[in-house]
């Protein structure tokens, strides 16, 4: 089946529509099986070849055809947070009432700096709600600095300081608006979990292939890395009065919501005017266009440092600018304290698609 087993969550109604005659009809699933990834990137020290990163990569061109491609890109895998935009999609159909900063923070993986968790605050007072109904893993903030003034402080990990505090607390205000249960909203059968599966088939194009758990406690759902480049692309190109045009205007408009002041996903929609990027744990980028050219990334190993240097050269695929990547295409590799070499996109990255 596409989608988790379960009745229509279709809804017309005053706080929401997601109308079938709208939807796409999905095709079959990814396969499941063990990904064909390929040498993306190169850690070098010293001159010489210190480790290899293998993973795929695809770009859309603005048509949805692919533009260029390595790897592995019809397989199944998780997206973990990069899915988030198209989960904040979902609750927009199903009626959530926010835009701006705060729609920006449900898409989040915030770094917890204070206007993170004021803003998950601000989320769950609509609800008349409180930290103690988010039902997220409790962390400590993800940010490092922000993690270090924590600790100093004498923090504990919290449900609020955890990266998803956002999105949690917008799943939490969208079930109360709909007047579906609050206590398990985290729930595969939750009928706001059927609803973001549906999402996920419709923006993707693509049945889901396997269901499972991400960090912070919400569903996770497997797609391809094509799939998840088409429901980046339809984000960025969708018209302003869609719930995925809402989504791309506030992810350009407040890309520090997002994520953080100094993380490279905020830097990089600053960096290139238009574009939308998200990350995820293990390895995991996606960024688009707003005319639909997109790009998906999959660090094999889950490897953090190779994730924005294989970005920014798929990417110079989209014709953007390589001096507006130029901070982006490559990771410093450090011996006593000094640069000592790099993390580079290999040649593979370089050649035309056949």
């Amino acid at each position: 089946m596409n989608t988790p087993d379960h009745e229509s969550t279709t809804m017309n109604t005053p706080l929401g529509r997601t109308d079938d005659a709208t939807r796409r009809t999905p095709a079959e699933p990814p396969a499941i099986r063990e990904p064909r990834h390929v040498p993306l990137a190169h850690v070098v020290r010293g001159g010489a070849i210190e480790g290899v990163h293998h993973g795929s990569v695809v770009v859309l061109a603005a048509d949805g055809r692919v533009a260029f491609q390595a790897g592995d890109i019809d397989v199944a895998f998780y997206p973990r947070s990069a899915l988030k935009p198209v989960q904040a999609v979902a609750l927009l159909r199903a009626g959530l009432p926010l835009d701006g900063e705060l729609l920006s923070l449900t898409a989040a993986s915030h770094s917890g700096q204070p206007r993170h968790l004021d803003g998950a605050r601000r989320i769950l007072d609509r609800a008349g709600l409180t930290e103690a109904d988010l039902r997220n893993t409790p962390d400590l903030p993800y940010g490092a600095a922000e993690r270090d003034a924590w600790l100093r402080d004498g923090g504990e990990p919290t449900r609020l300081a955890q990266n998803c505090s956002g999105k949690h607390a917008a799943m939490l205000l969208t079930a109360q608006l709909r007047g579906w249960p609050l206590r398990d909203y985290l729930d595969p059968a939750h009928p706001l979990q059927r609803l973001i599966a549906e999402t996920v088939a419709d923006l993707t194009g693509q049945g889901i292939a396997r269901v499972s758990v991400d960090g912070c406690g919400a569903p996770l759902f497997s797609v391809s890395l094509r799939g998840l480049a088409t429901a980046a692309g339809r984000i960025a190109s969708g018209a302003m009065d869609t719930p995925e045009g809402r989504v791309a205007a506030a992810l350009r408009a407040h890309p520090d919501m997002a994520s953080g002041t100094d993380r490279d996903v905020a830097r990089l929609m600053r960096a290139v005017p238009g574009l939308i990027a998200k990350d995820g744990f293990e390895g995991v980028q996606i960024a688009a266009l707003p005319d639909g050219r997109a790009v998906a990334v999959k660090i094999a190993d889950g490897a953090d440092r190779a994730r924005m240097p294989v970005t920014a050269a798929a990417l110079a695929h989209c014709g953007i600018d390589p001096g507006a990547l130029a901070e982006f295409a490559t990771t410093p590799v450090y011996g006593g304290g000094a640069a000592v070499g790099g993390v580079h996109p290999t040649d593979v990255l370089a050649q035309p698609t056949t």
